[in-house]
């Protein structure tokens, strides 16, 4: 049997989690620990370029570690950690910026999209892509699992590493951006144009957070925007995406084929009928992610420990790497 793959994958600790990242990034985590070696981790330097408030950041934390768990991450077979509690990420990031030329980072569109919005423009904003490229080759990760926003972002780390290769001799991997092709996107149930998303989270009806309770997903599910025609069926149509995301969302949670799905449905009535059967088994996949997170969450001696576990394993792989590169750049070591 060949080495596994590393496959490096990153959730930041802001807003609320939902069924899009469960669907579209956790589960698939969970699915794969046996094949892959992975490393999950809750970029909390990343969150600091939107000025958190720090108390939030710290519960978010907290929270989003809880939910992995509570997902299905086990730490006996991948390495869940926090960003910050690994040193190695951010000296990285300051000999990666050395061989970073400017105008590839005032290139990225992310920069570009969110200092537009922004009165006055860290330096982090602007330099998180290099923060991003080390976190991705401290641990010469194959594959990074990214939505199509952030491919542009595990591009540059590419380009990063074969810089630094051709001008210190191999050292990094060079990364494969992964766009996950179940539930990539999952579509907001107000309006099925727009990508469920943790930042319109607050909505009423946009999203499904994973702790929500029973009564709120299936009053979500049935305030859920479809079309008048009454048919249940997988279309590109832009006019039908209400029910092609509800159907997505059933499919990817009963692990179905299209036609097997169909099949469930053939004698549903109408919207209503559909509506409900994608509530039901949201409501029966998330119920005991809920009630292990309250489990985890109330114990916070355990999630710390859970939590300093990951990232010596973490710390134990980072360092190795980050002593090979300052060699090869000429600093002594210790």
């Amino acid at each position: 049997m060949g080495k596994k793959k590393v496959v490096l994958s990153g959730v930041q600790p802001t807003g609320d989690p939902q069924l899009g990242n469960y669907l579209g990034a956790f589960k698939g985590w969970v699915d794969r620990q046996e094949e892959k070696n992975n490393y999950f981790c809750i970029v909390d330097l990343h969150a600091l370029t939107v000025t958190p408030d720090p108390n939030s950041l710290k519960q978010h934390t907290r929270e989003l570690a809880a939910i992995l768990l509570a997902s299905g991450i086990t730490p006996d077979k991948s390495t869940l950690f926090v960003q910050s509690h690994v040193t190695a990420h951010a000296e990285l990031c300051w000999l990666l910026n050395c061989v970073t030329p400017m105008g590839w980072l005032e290139r990225m569109t992310q920069f570009k999209d969110k200092s537009r919005s922004q009165e006055r423009v860290s330096v982090g904003l602007l330099d998180y892509p290099v923060l991003m490229a080390g976190d991705i080759l401290l641990y010469d990760a194959d594959e990074v699992p990214v939505g199509d926003d952030q491919k542009q972002h595990v591009e540059l780390a590419r380009d990063i590493a074969v810089r630094f290769n051709n001008l210190y001799g191999d050292t990094f991997i060079i990364p494969d951006p992964i766009i996950p092709k179940v539930a990539g996107r999952v579509m907001g149930l107000n309006d099925p144009s727009v990508k469920m998303s943790k930042s319109f989270s607050h909505v009423r009806g946009h999203a499904i957070r994973i702790l929500d309770d029973p009564k709120e997903i299936e009053r979500s599910f049935m305030r859920a925007v479809t079309d008048s025609l009454n048919e249940i069926d997988f279309s590109d149509d832009p006019a039908r995406a209400g029910v092609n995301n509800l159907l997505s969302i059933y499919k990817s949670i009963t692990n179905k084929t299209e036609s097997e799905v169909l099949k469930d449905f053939a004698f549903a009535k109408g919207y209503g009928d559909l509506k409900k059967a994608v509530a039901e088994v949201v409501i029966d996949e998330l119920a005991p992610i809920r009630n292990m997170y309250e489990e985890l969450i109330d114990d916070k001696a355990e999630l710390d420990r859970l939590l300093k576990v990951g990232a010596e394993k973490a710390n134990h792989i980072a360092s190795n790497k980050l002593d090979c590169v300052k060699d090869k750049m000429g600093l002594l070591l210790p």
